[in-house]
């Protein structure tokens, strides 16, 4: 590593992996850092002529733009002029206090590694992929030899087949459905399958062979899993012909319950087939990727084509800065967009982008194939792509218009609460529990592009302190842990973290004790405003409190009154499911959960020998050794556990 002692200060970034060789540079003196191309020129002397990544840094240490080059010392070189670039590229070097340097071996390690800093860094002047998110495969398989068909998420690390992605969870459970009705493959768990005795309802419903008590032979099942696996590779047209010769020798035959049964099988493959909304017939497999860019914003559109059908699509909104080319977007959407996905062997683009030999070659790497990225010219490609940018065009009107619905509705909520400018970050707090029991706060978020829901937070209630249905001390505690740790993560306000506003869901008590827990902390500058129901619990009638300010209401149809009624619903249906998750938890859970030196496998061994964890709080030191796992030592401990003896 080279350059000053310092350099590895300027951001936060985690160290560089294996096989690259990092260098940096410090800030020169102390005080106001220079910043503009002579910081930037300084740099070229030591600069090697190899590949490698850069990151250029604002005078706070903050990171503006994070770049790859095929040799550093050319690329920094050029942003060491003071003239002839955009007025983008001028800003960020005007902006560039300090720079940082990562070599590599190649310029394809050097894009991957671009795109890993960018997803953590979230760089300003970088090209940002939100909401980016996993999809669903379908797995068929793993070691059981009655193979389970099921929906799939994260990392490939069962064994088995795996189809997809698909761009939705409704898409995977819709075919799910379909394949149950088609090929009856089972669909539970392994321990469910091993514990059956009789046939489930699924069986009766004709959605499974029940295989779990012997309707099926193990050879039988598996003819049916490869016909499923066959019919996701594409090779439907083969499965319908053998089904319905199958179909016609059971009618022959005068089995007619079982030609029912085949009839059936072939319907649902013609129902899904005739679902897909695209059906190419020269593409078998290909991301279909198409920009549309608009007002300064963008839309990114991919649809999934695999085995000649089209498995859906997904919508994305990448921020942007002014100025940027769509070659240039849609490169950066490649290579954060495969970062952590297996691309499909072709990639078709609605934009040719500048290197598209070395994206192709490095999405090679992440899949251990050959991926081909093209931008079609004429037929049927061309149609699938043109068919994505319709979709992105569209999808980016609806956004806008929703944007500007949004910031209208923001402008209003300013005025009837009287803030200084439309609120940018609204966080919205409800409480629920039953009685004091399972407590849970939770918090929303809302800015000018609607719901984050990405940064939605739950609270345990941790109820130290606080009477069982104290709902004003619960409010105390949630707003308490969250402001405090936002004094600690962002006490400089810079990084957009803190709310311009604040809404909880009840009335001047909640207010109070809001106000209470925000003066402790220091805090007196957030906006706080309390959401009542009025009277008789109506909707529509609902009192606002604000500290310093009598209760107030706005007029019933006010739009400004549904939007606070939407963003305080939301908060309490989030409070609720986790409210419910944390009560579905706590019914599985056992006095044996919170025993010193009980983990899963003792635990297990403990209610196999004695049946319930009551009878292992009856049970003495003797008999608790008699379990295997269980020391004398261990046992001693268990006891004192159930019965408070030293």
């Amino acid at each position: 590593m080279s350059g000053e002692d310092n350099a590895a200060d300027l951001d936060h970034a985690e160290p560089a992996a294996p096989g690259f060789e990092e260098e940096g540079a410090a800030f020169a003196g102390e005080g106001a850092a220079p910043t503009g191309p002579e910081v930037i020129r300084a740099y070229l002397p030591s600069l090697p002529d190899r590949p490698g990544v850069y990151r250029m840094l604002d005078a706070r240490s903050a990171v503006l733009y994070v770049g790859k080059a095929r040799s550093l010392r050319k690329r920094v070189a050029n942003y060491a002029h003071g003239t002839g670039h955009t007025t983008r590229i001028a800003r960020m070097i005007a902006a560039t206090a300090a720079m940082m340097f990562v070599t590599t071996e190649t310029e394809t390690e050097a894009l991957l590694l671009e795109a890993n800093l960018i997803k953590q860094l979230k760089p300003r002047f970088n090209v940002l992929l939100r909401d980016d998110k996993s999809f669903p495969h379908i797995l068929i398989g793993g070691e059981h030899p009655f193979a389970q068909l099921r929906k799939h998420r994260g990392l490939k690390s069962a064994k088995g087949r795996y189809f997809g992605p698909f761009a939705s969870a409704g898409a995977v459970n819709r075919t799910i459905n379909t394949l149950q009705k088609a090929f009856l493959l089972r669909t539970c768990r392994d321990s469910v399958f091993a514990n059956r005795t009789r046939p489930c309802l699924l069986h009766q419903i004709k959605r499974c062979c029940a295989p779990c008590v012997g309707y099926v032979s193990e050879a039988d099942y598996k003819a049916l899993e490869e016909d499923a696996v066959r019919f996701l590779d594409g090779r439907s047209t083969r499965v319908q012909e053998t089904l319905a010769a199958e179909m016609a020798q059971a009618a022959q035959a005068m089995e007619y319950e079982r030609a029912a049964a085949l009839r059936d099988r072939i319907r649902a493959l013609t129902a899904v087939q005739a679902n897909q909304d695209v059906n190419p017939e020269g593409v078998a497999e290909a991301d279909v990727v198409a920009l549309h860019e608009a007002g300064g914003q963008a839309c990114v559109q991919v649809f999934f084509f695999r085995a000649n059908q089209n498995w859906g699509n997904r919508a994305y909104f990448p921020r942007t800065v002014a100025g940027a080319e769509p070659g240039e977007v849609l490169e950066a959407f490649l290579a954060q967009f495969y970062g952590d996905k297996t691309p499909a062997r072709l990639i078709l683009l609605s934009h040719p982008i500048p290197n598209a030999d070395l994206i192709a070659e490095a999405l090679a790497v992440t899949a251990g194939r050959k991926v081909t990225v093209a931008t079609p010219l004429r037929g049927e490609k061309l149609r699938l792509v043109e068919d994505a940018a319709r979709n992105a065009r569209e999808s980016l009107a609806r956004r806008m218009a929703e944007s500007a619905s949004q910031a209208k509705l923001l402008d209003s909520l300013a005025d009837a609460f009287g803030l200084d400018a439309p609120p940018a970050r609204i966080e919205v707090y409800d409480n629920s529990h039953i009685m004091g029991t399972n407590a849970v706060g939770a918090m929303v978020v809302a800015g000018p592009d609607g719901f984050l829901k990405g940064q939605y937070r739950k609270f345990n209630i941790r109820a130290d302190g606080i009477t069982p249905g104290d709902d004003f001390g619960m409010m105390r505690e949630v707003l308490t842990r969250r402001f405090a740790r936002l004094l600690k993560e962002d006490p400089d306000r810079d990084k957009g973290d803190w709310p311009d506003l604040v809404l909880i869901d009840g009335g001047a008590g909640q207010v109070s004790a809001a106000v209470t827990a925000l003066e402790e902390l220091g805090v007196e500058d957030v906006a706080l405003v309390g959401v009542a129901k009025g009277v008789d619990r109506d909707a529509g009638k609902e009192e606002f409190h604000i500290p310093g300010r009598r209760a107030f209401a706005l007029p019933h149809r006010d739009p400004t009154l549904y939007f606070v009624q939407r963003l305080r619903d939301e908060a309490h249906r989030f409070a609720i499911g986790a409210h419910r998750a944390r009560r579905a938890q706590a019914t599985t859970q056992t006095p044996l959960d919170d025993a010193p030196g009980i983990g899963p496998a003792r635990k297990r061994a403990l209610l196999a020998h004695f049946g319930s964890a009551k009878a292992v709080a009856r049970a003495g030191v003797e008999d608790l050794t008699r379990v295997e796992g269980i020391s004398e030592k261990t046992a001693e401990a268990l006891y004192a556990f159930f019965h408070g003896a030293a």
